[in-house]
C-alpha cells in the first residue's frame, strides 16, 4: 500500500470518530488571494509549521510552534500552514488554534480533508484556508467539499500533481490551485513537477509546493507561479526568518 492509501485509511478511521461541531463565529483574515493578487512583482510564501513526515519521520518534534509562527509572520510570509494530521506528520488541530491566537496572517489547515465535519473544525480553530487534493477526493466529494468550504466563509487551495487533476482543479473554477512536487504515492520530490506543467490562467493564484531549499530553486518556477509552500527548509534552518525572506524572490 502507498503513502496516500495509507494516510487515507487511517484518515477515514479518524473522521468516524469526530464529534460533530457547533459553527461557532468566524474570525476573518485577509485574503490570501487578494494579498497575492495585490503584489504580483514577488513572489509569496507559505510557511509551513511541519514537525514530521512519513518519509523524513522527526524533523522538528519539539519546536515552540508559536515562535516559529511569529518568526514566519515577522519575514512577511503571505500565509502560514499548519499540519494537523497527528497519526503521520505529529500535528494537531489544537496546534492550529494554538497559532491562530498569535499571528494575524491568513491560515492554512493541512490535512487531508475527506469530510465536511474537518472543514468546521478546521474553521472553528482559526483557519482561513483548507486543503483540498484532487488525489484523495472523487469528483463528487471534490465539488461538495469545495461548495461546502466556500459556504463557510474559507478560501480553497486545491492541491494537484499532474495535468490531469490541474485540468480538474481548474475546471472546478478554484482560485487557488496547488501544484505539489512531491508524489504522493511514493513522497519522492522534484522540481521539474512544476516546471513541466507551467499553468497560466491569469485568474488564478498558483502555488508550486515542497522541495525548495534557495533562492535559485523558488525562482525556477517564477515565472508561471506566484508562490511557493515551504515547510521542511524553514522547520530546519537555523535563522527561518532569514531563510523566508530569502525565499521571497522577485517575479517581476
Amino acid at each position: 500500500m502507498n503513502f496516500l492509501d495509507k494516510i487515507l485509511q487511517e484518515k477515514a478511521r479518524e473522521v468516524a470518530q469526530l464529534p460533530d461541531e457547533v459553527l461557532q463565529e468566524f474570525r476573518p483574515r485577509a485574503s490570501f488571494y487578494e494579498t497575492v493578487k495585490n503584489k504580483p512583482e514577488r513572489m509569496h510564501l507559505i510557511g509551513e509549521i511541519k514537525r514530521a513526515s512519513p518519509s523524513k519521520g522527526d524533523i522538528q518534534p519539539t519546536i515552540d510552534i508559536l515562535e516559529q509562527s511569529q518568526k514566519y509572520q515577522a519575514a512577511k510570509v503571505s500565509a502560514i500552514s499548519v499540519l494537523t494530521d497527528t497519526v503521520f506528520f505529529k500535528g494537531s488541530i489544537d496546534d492550529l488554534h494554538a497559532i491562530s491566537q498569535v499571528v494575524a496572517v491568513p491560515i492554512l489547515c493541512k490535512d487531508f480533508i475527506i469530510s465536511k465535519k474537518q472543514l468546521i473544525r478546521a474553521r472553528n480553530a482559526g483557519a482561513s484556508i483548507v486543503l483540498l487534493i484532487v488525489a484523495a477526493l472523487s469528483l463528487e466529494q471534490l465539488y461538495e467539499l469545495y461548495a461546502e468550504a466556500t459556504k463557510l466563509g474559507l478560501e480553497v487551495l486545491v492541491e494537484t500533481h499532474d495535468a490531469k487533476e490541474l485540468a480538474i482543479a481548474e475546471q472546478l473554477g478554484a482560485k487557488i490551485i496547488g501544484v505539489n512536487n512531491r508524489n504522493l504515492k511514493t513522497f519522492d520530490v522534484t522540481l521539474e513537477t512544476s516546471v513541466a506543467l507551467a499553468p497560466s490562467k491569469q485568474d488564478v493564484v498558483y502555488i508550486s509546493e515542497s522541495g525548495f531549499k534557495t533562492a535559485a530553486d523558488v525562482a525556477k518556477v517564477a515565472k508561471n507561479y506566484q508562490a511557493v509552500l515551504v515547510g521542511e527548509t524553514l522547520m530546519r534552518a537555523e535563522n527561518p526568518a532569514q531563510v523566508a525572506e530569502r525565499l521571497q524572490v522577485q517575479r517581476l
